[in-house]
């Protein structure tokens, strides 16, 4: 998939480490910039892990560029424009053309440890869950 600055990312590169996929159903909507939001003001935790952690929707590069400068994130924003990825992961919404909020903690082996899905979205996932869940997948 592409990143906001259009360069490729594909999950078997980062094999050997832990990888955390977070979709959310779209850039400036409120719940997910509380979702990507809570993540930067938690980043300090997330990179203390080593995981590779990535943000996933169907809004473009370029949404998700300005989504980014706009509320300063660090983490890496990937456009599934297609939902492609959202739907081999079963990350589907009950919203028609979303993806639903999920995380995916996959580990250094590529085997799915934890997955959360919420067809919903109405909540979003608890960030002490998710490093929890990437310190369970380092062991």
């Amino acid at each position: 998939m592409p990143d906001s600055e259009g360069a490729r990312w594909r999950l078997s590169d980062h094999r050997g480490k832990v990888v955390v996929l977070l979709f959310y159903p779209g850039d400036e909507t409120p719940i997910c910039t509380r979702q990507m939001c809570s993540v930067r003001d938690r980043w300090e935790d997330y990179s203390a892990t080593g995981a590779e952690v990535v943000g996933i929707s169907t809004n473009t590069s370029d949404s998700h560029k300005t989504f980014a400068e706009h509320h300063d994130l660090p983490l890496r924003l990937l456009a599934d424009v297609d939902r492609t990825v959202a739907d081999l992961y079963g990350a589907q919404s009950l919203i028609p053309g979303k993806v639903a909020r999920s995380v995916f903690v996959i580990d250094a082996k590529g085997v799915v440890r934890y997955r959360d899905v919420r067809p919903l979205g109405l909540f979003r996932p608890k960030d002490d869950d998710t490093i929890e869940a990437i310190r369970k997948a380092q062991k």
